[in-house]
């Protein structure tokens, strides 16, 4: 088994080796800096100077930790959290977007319901959130689902430029209670005390991308709708503070048309980045709660300045867990590891080390052949007793907006593809078939766009099968997952289109009766 590596591939290999070289120095930083004594900060401290610290998170699909335990975990995250306010309790964590969906925990029913993030808002609860906001795919669930994970969230969430569009009209989304709703605002305001009794003002306003568009939502122009909460935090407040999930571009671009903010808390690119912009800086953490970004600030009262100093901290096997939460992820997993032995045996089986990462982002797998959907359509193609000539899979089936990084267990599997599903092995046309590539090249950035085996473009061939161009005469076998063959990705490509010769359904006894056991099975057999 070949892996196959992109030019982002690359980068994102290079990134990764170079966090690795800077984690030792940065946890022993971290450590001395949480073990000064409250007397030796004193010392330190300059007339007027208030300083509170910001825990910052983004694009966490999962509560516990990944690669066999060694990255991430909500219940690390809050120890850290815990342990800095233990030095400063002016401590408060924030989630920049992208919590709720996509998770494989999501995708559990319980009590007949998909989980649809129940599970993180719980998780989010017990760690005491100060304030998120709206990431794309928070609104890949279904509206009545946003609701309740709305309605049983007690923290507060911000948004300046997402409405929810209801038959009344246009308003904002609500928290529901019993006793009032409680509306998402435009702009949140904490006000910060220090030991001395000194009090500012820290005003925040949020703006999120509109690439995920839903009949219930709207979404306001990001530089206006910013703009205008900006505006209307200037006077009310002594610092004013980002929480957003648009592009980096988009974040330098707000940054330089908003001259007092110092911080833009991001999320929505996956991986760790601090970025100069205007007069301050774009932080941004890895997905899943790989790291989290400590912001120190300090505003003088006197002289009406802030610094901010970030701190890019790992959240691996060497921090403890805070025993409250991880007792809310315990539960949850062993409702997962249930659900998931009903289909495989060992959920927590190695497959494989992954060396370079496989990709499995929602950017890279709607828009170009990946390393990891090499091995999804080439254990396609294995799954089943008879051969095929080739195996496409849309590329909005991989749900893990992720990247794979070092050992890949059988549970990983499932989180890459949580819906499941048969592989079909579908005899059609090269009419057909040509038209089913075309379609899926033409759709580049969407969910239809197809990850492939043994089927490549050639400038001057065209679509080649095999090593051979395809001809629009012969007939070919293709393995396909069932989603892919019920029209709704590909309008025209169901078993009723005239040039869908015959449809196979797997044997039971073939891997091909799930699409993870075809991926798990096929990468069981090259280890050996």
């Amino acid at each position: 088994m070949k892996v196959h590596i992109t030019k982002h591939q690359k980068y994102l290999t290079n990134t990764i080796k170079m966090k690795k070289l800077v984690i030792l120095s940065i946890f022993s930083t971290f450590l001395l800096i949480g073990c000064k004594s409250s007397q030796s900060i004193s010392e330190t401290k300059q007339a007027g100077d208030v300083t509170f610290k910001f825990v910052q998170v983004n694009d966490v699909y999962e509560i516990a930790p990944l690669s066999g335990g060694q990255y991430g975990g909500m219940a690390r995250v809050a120890h850290v959290r815990d342990s800095i306010s233990k030095v400063n309790p002016n401590t408060y964590l924030f989630m920049a977007g992208d919590f709720l969906n996509p998770s494989l925990l999501g995708t559990v029913k319980v009590d007949g319901e998909r989980l649809q993030g129940k599970q993180m808002i719980e998780v989010m609860n017990a760690m005491n959130f100060d304030l998120v906001t709206f990431g794309n795919h928070e609104f890949d669930i279904s509206e009545d689902a946003l609701q309740k994970r709305l309605n049983e969230s007690t923290f507060p969430w911000t948004s300046a430029n997402v409405s929810h569009v209801t038959k009344a009209g246009v308003a904002p989304f609500k928290l529901q209670r019993d006793i009032g709703n409680i509306p998402v605002k435009d702009t949140h305001i904490i006000t910060v005390v220090d030991e001395s009794g000194a009090r500012i003002k820290v005003g925040f306003f949020s703006v999120t991308l509109p690439s995920n568009p839903q009949d219930f939502v709207k979404y306001g122009d990001v530089f206006a709708e910013a703009e205008r909460a900006y505006k209307s935090l200037e006077n009310k407040v002594d610092v004013i503070i980002g929480l957003t999930h648009v592009t980096i571009e988009e974040d330098v671009e707000l940054a330089k048309r908003l001259p007092k903010l110092q911080l833009i808390m991001g999320g929505h690119e996956h991986n760790n980045m601090l970025i100069p912009a205007g007069n301050g800086v774009v932080a941004k953490a890895d997905a899943n709660a790989k790291t989290v970004y400590i912001h120190t600030l300090t505003f003088n009262t006197q002289t009406k300045k802030l610094s901010v100093d970030s701190k890019l901290f790992p959240i691996d096997d060497k921090i403890a867990s805070e025993p409250k939460v991880a007792a809310i992820v315990t539960r949850w997993n062993n409702v997962l590891e249930r659900k998931i032995k009903e289909v495989i045996s060992d959920p927590q089986e190695v497959l494989m080390v992954a060396k370079p990462p496989l990709d499995g982002t929602d950017s890279a797998s709607r828009g170009i052949q990946t390393n990891l959907g090499d091995i999804i359509t080439e254990a396609m193609a294995n799954s089943f007793n008879e051969k095929v000539d080739g195996a496409l899979v849309n590329g909005g089936s991989i749900r893990i907006d992720d990247m794979l990084d070092g050992e890949v267990t059988s549970i990983d599997i499932f989180r890459v593809l949580p819906f499941g599903g048969n592989v079909l092995r579908v005899e059609m046309t090269g009419s057909l078939l040509n038209e089913v590539l075309n379609y899926g090249k033409s759709k580049g950035g969407t969910g239809a766009y197809l990850q492939r085996y043994n089927i490549k473009e050639s400038d001057i061939a065209g679509w080649m099968i095999g090593g051979k161009a395809l001809k629009i005469n012969q007939n070919y076998t293709i393995a396909i997952s069932d989603f892919l063959m019920k029209g709704y990705d590909i309008p025209f490509l169901t078993p009723e289109n005239k040039g869908v010769i015959k449809v196979h359904d797997p044997l039971p006894s073939e891997p091909a009766s799930d699409i993870r056991k075809a991926i798990i099975s096929f990468l069981k057999a090259s280890k050996q």
